[in-house]
């Protein structure tokens, strides 16, 4: 059996027309005759407007409750989904988390797919219907609905993919695939026809918002092909698959950009072995993510400044919470809230000497100071202030030659 997951996120169900349009590709892929599961996110902005109302009965509002309000928006998108198919002659119904069911683990509101039983989905297949499943959701051994991080559409159609064993996973969105970097911010950017998995997984978590990194992550374990492609027009898009596969006649295949990071910086920490631990300790505890880490010691080596950055949404419980660290003793915290970081991304750096340079080069030529910088195999980000993001931006793009 033949099988190739759709899926659909929020701006390609987000109106009845939209709806309508989704139904007709699906139909498309059924003259395949292959066998088709669909996966739909809730329509654009239902999710948000979900969680107003959480925030409004209380801001301490129960995950597990939050769950349950928050899955009900795919719920009334994969209703429609189906009723359209349905409408023009194609045999389909609903699929709930918990009547395939999807398996999950971990918390509330954060959770992971660990199984999907696939007999009910499978039989259905096999009568000639079209399954339309809630992206985002499962339920837990305890019998409750749980939600996976936003984005998590993306998950669930990977993970439907690998358990049934699907040829590809399309990802339907609102942009024809993935850019040099973002099209609404650069102009020249061009679409990319080709990334590697492990490429991709660093455009998402810089700032790329094609899709979610953990999505990517199990495509990459997995070794399932993702085509990303627009839901609005008729066009090909680009394929996330294995580094093997991807030519290696660019240094660089994109460039991104995060727009709400903040720079923490602990000046006078009494440096002793175990001290960045201890101060990450507490962070990891919370579920706040950091990234950049630059250490600077003393020239005697009994004080350091330590500088990291996280996520804006996360600066005031960082600080309360280094604040109340009692197993660091440091001098004062350091805030800087109007930075962002831009990476350079590409496979091609592996073997390719003064990458580096020429980023840098480019960088001072424009005026533009590096604040903190951090590497890997295959990305090199700098932390500058964020006015002049478009700036550099523009700057990279031209040095490495993306626009040709």
């Amino acid at each position: 059996m033949k099988i190739v997951v759709l899926k659909f996120g929020g701006t390609s169900v987000g109106s009845i027309n939209r709806i309508k349009k989704v139904a007709s590709i699906i139909a498309q892929h059924v003259k395949t005759k292959k066998k088709i599961i669909v996966i739909s996110s809730a329509m654009s902005g239902a999710t948000n407007n979900l969680i107003k109302k959480s925030n409004k009965i209380s801001k301490d509002f129960s995950p597990s409750e939050y769950d349950v309000l928050v899955s009900s928006g795919e719920q009334i998108s994969c209703a429609l989904i189906s009723g359209r198919l349905n409408h023009i002659g194609i045999k389909s119904r609903s699929w709930l988390s918990w009547q395939v069911p999807i398996f999950t683990e971990g918390n509330h509101k954060k959770s992971r797919i660990s199984y999907i039983f696939k007999n009910r989905i499978l039989k259905y297949l096999n009568s000639g219907g079209v399954p339309v499943i809630t992206g985002f959701q499962g339920i837990n051994f305890e019998n409750r609905l749980t939600t996976l991080e936003r984005g998590g559409s993306d998950a669930s159609a990977i993970m439907v993919a690998k358990y049934f064993k699907a040829e590809k996973c399309i990802i339907y969105t609102d942009v024809e695939g993935v850019y040099t970097t973002d099209p609404n911010f650069i102009k020249k950017a061009k679409k990319i026809q080709k990334i590697s998995y492990e490429e991709m997984l660093e455009m998402s978590s810089l700032g790329a918002k094609v899709m979610q990194p953990a999505s990517i992550q199990d495509a990459r374990l997995n070794r399932i092909n993702i085509d990303v492609k627009s839901s609005f027009v008729n066009k090909s898009g680009t394929l996330i698959t294995k580094r093997k596969n991807i030519s290696k006649d660019k240094i660089i295949t994109g460039i991104s950009f995060t727009k709400n990071d903040s720079k923490i910086t602990l000046v006078g920490v009494v440096d002793k072995p175990g001290v960045a631990a201890s101060i990450f300790e507490p962070l990891s505890k919370n579920s706040i993510n950091v990234d950049m880490v630059v250490q600077n010691i003393s020239s005697d080596g009994k004080e350091t400044d330590l500088t990291f950055t996280v996520k804006n949404e996360d600066i005031l419980k960082t600080e309360k919470l280094l604040k109340k660290n009692n197993k660091i003793k440091f001098k004062s915290i350091l805030i800087k809230k109007n930075v962002s970081k831009v990476s350079i991304i590409g496979v091609g750096m592996i073997t390719t000497p003064g990458v580096t340079y020429r980023m840098f080069k480019v960088l001072a030529k424009n005026k533009i100071n590096i604040q903190v910088i951090s590497t890997s195999e295959i990305k090199i980000s700098v932390l500058i202030n964020k006015k002049f993001v478009k700036k550099a931006l523009i700057a990279l793009h031209k040095e490495f030659k993306l626009e040709k």
